[in-house]
């Protein structure tokens, strides 16, 4: 079984983007091979990390590496990645398998890890030319991302070998002190550092006492664009990206998906964001998002509108970061030149939405 990480009609073909002889010879320690005569072809899409489709002894694989230069704590974490896709794959099948890890940045320049291939389509922003005529993404995409968002959180941990994954006691009250913190940070110097601190004070007030018990398997980043469709009907068949997966508080992958998801009356920052369709007419809201993974889970929504205030500041910060790196130079991609305005203005849509001021 193969799984890939982005569309294949999307992906560049190009002479290889790094000399391949180091990954050559890295493969040809567990008697696999490199198909020289097949460049690496790195996949659309994504902000981060760097995503090729390479051959290995004649079939299809992804090669997923980090990108180069100082990450931000817990990012882009290929052995957190390769070793919860190792042992989650025969459980939740939508999760790739993890073939191999590398961990020595002189081979290409970052730590990297090889994947299962599968063949599919993805969604990408408001883009929906991968669609079949006749296709009805906006009926379906609740149901499509509730039931494996449900499945996910139902897999036992100890059962699958991750009952040791990351630290489920304190994990709603840790991210909010984390991301107050970063935030505090990146806002630092700027007018918006006041606004930083107020949302950094409601946070604490909400969630420091968070005592739920409730532990799963947490994804981290679920959106659609994360999600592989069949080449011929929109069902999932790979849903990728899991180097931040960890244990924790089921409803902040349900936030998270939240706080990617615009709707038509939004201010301009969320739509902006360009991470699914979801303000195109006809799509359904986050109130029926929710609604669909409570029915799918069984679960009680309880504390979702405070996690989806901690899931937008942490977005917040999470481009100001981007922004960031791309000023340093560690990035060279322009695309971020503008995600510092859309952080800071995610930051006060934030405050927005804790008091109570927008949806």
């Amino acid at each position: 079984m193969i799984v890939g990480q982005k569309n294949d009609a999307a992906s560049s073909a190009e002479p290889w983007p790094f000399a391949p002889e180091p990954l050559a010879a890295f493969l040809a320690v567990s008697g696999r091979t490199l198909d020289l005569d097949a460049p690496a072809q790195r996949f659309s899409g994504g902000l981060a990390n760097l995503n090729y489709r390479i051959s290995i002894d004649g079939k299809p694989a992804v090669l997923r590496r980090a990108p180069s230069g100082p990450l931000p704590p817990g990012a882009h974490d290929m052995a957190r990645e390769h070793r919860v896709l190792s042992a989650l794959s025969p459980a939740f099948p939508l999760a790739p398998d993890s073939l191999a890890l590398c961990e020595d940045p002189e081979v290409l320049g970052a730590p990297f890890q090889i994947l299962e291939y599968r063949q599919g389509r993805t969604v990408r922003g408001d883009d929906l030319s991968v669609l079949a005529p006749g296709e009805d993404l906006p009926g379906t995409l609740c149901d499509l991302l509730a039931r494996p968002l449900a499945d996910l959180h139902a897999v036992d941990p100890d059962a699958c070998g991750l009952g040791d994954l990351g630290r489920p006691e304190g994990f709603v009250a840790r991210n909010a002190a984390r991301w107050s913190a970063r935030g505090a940070e990146l806002a630092e110097g700027r007018a918006e550092a006041t606004l930083a601190a107020e949302i950094a004070v409601w946070l604490n007030n909400r969630l420091a006492g968070w005592d739920r018990a409730e532990v799963s398997l947490l994804h981290c980043d679920v959106k659609l664009d994360n999600m592989i469709l069949a080449p011929d009907r929109l069902t999932p068949v790979g849903i990728v990206d899991w180097d931040m997966a960890t244990r924790g508080e089921p409803l902040f992958d349900l936030a998270t998906l939240l706080s990617y998801w615009s709707e038509p009356g939004d201010p301009d920052c969320l739509r902006d964001l360009g991470q699914m369709p979801t303000a195109l007419p006809g799509f359904p809201s986050r109130r029926d998002m929710a609604e669909a993974y409570a029915r799918a889970s069984g679960r009680s929504l309880d504390g979702l509108d405070d996690l989806y205030v901690l899931c937008l500041f942490k977005l917040s910060a999470i481009f100001l970061q981007l922004h960031a790196r791309w000023k340093s130079g560690a990035i060279g991609d322009d695309r971020y030149a503008r995600f510092e305005r859309l952080g800071f203005d995610l930051m006060t849509h934030t405050w927005d939405v804790a008091r109570g001021a927008a949806d």
